[in-house]
């Protein structure tokens, strides 16, 4: 089965202004990925997705040059069965033959970045042609899942003090969630202002609701560890990114002065990132993003991490369709997995891209048995919102 096409486009999917939020990444107007397509002799095609950015706060035409220009030659005619192979060929590039006789990674310079998305997009479309190729859906080759439907928790909240409360309230309502995450930290201005709409959001909502929170790694240590003493009564289910991701030394800080959990690994590239986390003492929940951090094969390491140091895993699925159920396939074979991130903001490139719709009822979200990753892509609506460069 050889891969006779590869096909990066960057996709930008408008959303329209009463739906628009704003937050420390700005005002989110589209909602922008690279998407791609594997095509095989076969006739099987597969689709994948790879990230640099949240919405519309980057851009795409690197990444997207990246994979149709420097990754694609390579893979012409290479069998889409050999999943790792690709994988390890790509990381390790003019070495791969020095890696696989001598049984250890010698990456390219370039090994994370926009060189991991590239790989992560690749990856998820050849996981999504495995299943297709065998008539099952990504889980069952991943080992089987344990569970028809996952708890999930909504995942927003940028309103302010007054009305926060009611917006969350409101996430409950539409799903019956028995969980909801807000976003806290640079956008608010202060650590004491993003601690009172915690407060406000835990009184209207009860005891009952499990509250996440997420800074985006926009806090110092200072004001993570001044911010986590504010609400420690409110009794948060996790404390997300508190500082940068490059500075895993703040986060085990904040982890250590905090009886609040923490959740990390949305911005990080590979599992020596999520290792470098966990020998650390930095995190108590890990976040891989399938469209950043290696896709499928890597993610699975990643799990097995989390599996080997009794930690919890609930992957970042603020993305598009094909990263978004690759996240699902993950979960439902993963024993480590508990709880899946549902966008209530505007996604039109999860909603609108694809035939499938995503139900949740009471806060569960259906693992998909569809064969691969279980999505038809209307190709359509990727032409019509394709952008032109270069």
């Amino acid at each position: 089965m050889k891969i006779e096409r590869i096909e990066a486009t960057w996709v930008s999917i408008p959303i329209a202004a009463e739906r628009q939020h704003k937050s420390d990444f700005g005002q989110i107007r589209t909602f922008d990925s690279a998407i791609v397509r594997i095509d095989t002799d076969t006739g099987l095609t597969g689709w994948g997705e790879g990230k640099n950015a949240a919405g519309s706060s980057g851009t795409y035409a690197g990444l997207v040059t990246l994979i149709n220009k420097e990754f694609a030659p390579r893979l012409l005619g290479k069998d889409a069965r050999d999943i790792s192979v690709i994988w390890d060929g790509l990381y390790n590039g003019v070495r791969s033959h020095h890696a696989t006789a001598r049984g250890h990674a010698m990456p390219d310079m370039a090994r994370r970045g926009q060189t991991i998305a590239a790989i992560s997009a690749i990856d998820i479309a050849l996981w999504d042609i495995a299943g297709k190729s065998h008539g099952v859906p990504v889980w069952r080759l991943l080992g089987g899942r344990k569970a028809e439907r996952m708890p999930a928790y909504a995942s927003g909240g940028w309103a302010d003090a007054k009305t926060i409360g009611d917006q969350l309230a409101g996430y409950v309502r539409q799903g019956g969630f028995k969980a909801v995450k807000m976003r806290v930290g640079a956008m608010d201005g202060a650590p004491q202002v993003s601690a009172e709409r915690v407060k406000a959001a835990r009184a209207a909502l009860g005891p009952d609701i499990e509250i996440m929170v997420d800074s985006h790694g926009t806090f110092t240590v200072a004001e993570a560890k001044r911010f986590a003493h504010l609400v420690r009564d409110c009794n948060l289910a996790w404390f997300e990114e508190p500082v940068t991701a490059d500075d895993k030394a703040g986060i085990a800080e904040v982890r250590a002065a905090s009886m609040i959990p923490i959740a990390a690994g949305e911005s990080e590239f590979t599992r020596f990132d999520f290792r470098d986390l966990i020998v650390g003492r930095a995190v108590d929940i890990l976040q891989p993003d399938l469209a950043i951090c290696g896709g499928i094969t890597e993610a699975r390491r990643i799990d097995a991490l989390a599996a080997s140091f009794n930690l919890r895993l609930a992957p970042h699925l603020w993305a598009g369709a094909p990263a978004f159920f690759a996240g699902l396939h993950l979960a439902a074979a993963s024993p480590s997995s508990y709880i899946l991130e549902y966008s209530l903001g505007a996604n039109p490139m999860l909603h609108d891209l694809i035939e499938e719709d995503i139900g949740v009822a009471d806060g569960m979200i259906a693992i998909p048995d569809r064969p691969g990753l279980g999505i038809t892509v209307r190709e359509s609506v990727l032409h019509s919102n394709a952008v032109h460069f270069g």
